[in-house]
């Protein structure tokens, strides 16, 4: 992605020196794309199902990383997703136009979002099966939701907790990790609400790093998972 779609001070354009542990991919920042399965033993739950063919040609390998990780997809009951942007709803629908979960049973979308996820005209067959959350929902005994919005009006968070450990599955609060946890005040082109979104990243970090819970983020790097820890006045991302 452009480095322009960085923002800061309100919704202007980056233009301070990047850090030199941001590193550019032919001069631009590289975005990954996860989805997250949770196994409780009986049945699995996708949180986001990445964008398929509906973007970049690099994407849409979410049935390749379900096999490598042992996912059998006729366990895939339940899908839930953080928001409603094509690259976490388009991979309901492989690219040969197959359900990607022919077992599918709940499709859960943020309330604020149904219209929003209505209007992709390629999911049509699923606009009948999906149902609203909202923000204080539990959607399964171990697993509640956490309101996030700003980068989407019903972007949410998912709190899951096992064992006396939780994660916090939080969709796009951090698109470059290489920089938005030192300076999470820095936001996206594309965040709906630039505001709301820096005040949920800052919200959603200190519950992470004083909660001591593990985080999960469609953008960052692979695998994806880490722990966020208190950094001076900032924050620090550790892969786990």
């Amino acid at each position: 992605m452009p480095i322009r779609r960085l923002r800061q001070n309100g919704d202007k354009p980056f233009d301070d020196e990047l850090p030199e542990q941001v590193t550019l991919v032919g001069g631009q920042l590289r975005l990954s794309v996860n989805a997250f399965a949770i196994d409780d033993g009986h049945e699995i739950t996708l949180i986001d199902t990445g964008a398929s063919n509906a973007w970049h040609p690099t994407m849409g390998r979410l049935p390749q990383a379900m096999d490598e990780a042992g996912i059998d997809v006729s366990r895939i009951r339940v899908v839930c997703f953080t928001h409603t942007h094509l690259d976490h709803i388009h991979g309901l629908v492989l690219a040969d136009g197959r359900d990607a979960f022919p077992h599918l049973a709940r499709l859960l979308v943020p309330r604020q979002e149904l219209g929003l996820f209505r209007a992709e005209a390629k999911l049509e067959r699923f606009h009948g099966m999906a149902q609203p959350f909202e923000a204080g929902d539990r959607l399964r005994t171990h697993m509640d939701v956490i309101g996030a919005h700003g980068h989407e009006v019903g972007h949410s968070c998912f709190r899951v907790s096992s064992g006396g450990e939780c994660i916090l599955i939080w969709g796009d609060t951090v698109h470059v990790p290489s920089l938005q946890f030192d300076r999470p005040e820095v936001t996206w082109e594309f965040d709906d609400d630039q505001d709301q979104a820096r005040e949920s990243r800052l919200r959603l970090l200190a519950l992470a790093a004083d909660d001591h819970c593990f985080v999960a983020g469609a953008h960052l790097d692979s695998p994806g998972i880490g722990r966020v820890i208190r950094s001076g006045g900032s924050f620090r991302f550790e892969p786990q």
